[in-house]
């Protein structure tokens, strides 16, 4: 081959691997469709390989957050709202179509996530069974849903408990939400919502701690793991993880005095 056609060879492969290497690039951010099976972290997270979600549009009780149920017990919404997605997902691959970053939860991504051979997203789907509120901003098509769990009392909507939000950070005051929530127990009923020793979920044993110092980092509070000086002195944890990701997602940084046991 002569050292114009080797030449004019390589020019020409050069240019196709730039144009495949910005296709690739363009399909990183917002508009990036991606397809594999899936795992539900929680009720608002779907993990798809090693990219977790959050479901755009959909605030879901977090894994150690108790609601009332309308027989007035406590109950751990936050578990079976992860539950039902799990369900709703029934072992199929999942598509989840990005729609942009996520201001509040670290660096993931909100997406539409739809699995195998339905018409509708998960994230309806989950808002319509009363298992997740609608929730700000909003690509996916949820509030009619959102409209009708309320109406007709479904799920978490049977009973009495605070927004997920409210919930992440520790706002005792904010409003109460659900067909069984009464005004003359509303201390009462804050006590169980917002309990002073919270339950530990099943192999979640990270202790979250909300702390205005936190804010120094940009963070809402600080997380300790097991075998760190700090673990044991923090009795009375506001939050539980199950993964550092998952603490750092909610916006709270690992305590300095805190390495990881070996």
């Amino acid at each position: 081959m002569s050292f114009q056609n080797s030449f004019a060879a390589a020019r020409t492969f050069a240019f196709f691997l730039f144009l495949a290497l910005s296709g690739f690039l363009a399909t990183s951010g917002s508009g990036f469709a991606l397809t594999a099976a899936a795992i539900a972290r929680d009720a608002n997270s779907i993990q798809l390989g090693d990219t977790t979600y959050r479901l755009d549009g959909v605030d879901a009780p977090e894994l150690d957050q108790v609601c009332i149920d309308d027989h007035a017990d406590p109950w751990t919404c936050g578990l079976e709202a992860r539950d039902q997605l799990t369900k709703l997902i029934g072992g199929r691959t999942v598509r989840c179509d990005d729609v942009g970053p996520e201001k509040h939860f670290g660096k993931r991504h909100r997406a539409i996530c739809t699995a195998e051979g339905d018409k509708v997203s998960l994230n309806e789907q989950l808002v319509k069974l009363g298992f997740a509120i609608a929730r700000e901003p909003i690509k996916a098509n949820v509030k009619p849903a959102a409209a009708d769990a309320k109406a007709a009392s479904a799920g978490i909507w049977k009973g009495c408990f605070v927004a997920p939000q409210d919930f992440r950070t520790g706002k005792k005051d904010g409003p109460l939400l659900g067909a069984a929530c009464r005004a003359d127990r509303d201390k009462e009923i804050r006590a169980v919502l917002f309990p002073e020793d919270l339950t530990m979920p099943p192999s979640c044993s990270i202790k979250g701690k909300l702390a205005v110092r936190a804010r120094v980092t940009g963070n809402i509070g600080i997380y300790h793991l097991r075998g760190c000086p700090s673990y044991p002195a923090t009795t009375k944890p506001d939050r539980w993880f199950c993964s550092e990701d998952d603490a750092q997602a909610a916006g709270f940084r690992k305590a300095y005095n805190c390495r990881r046991p070996k």
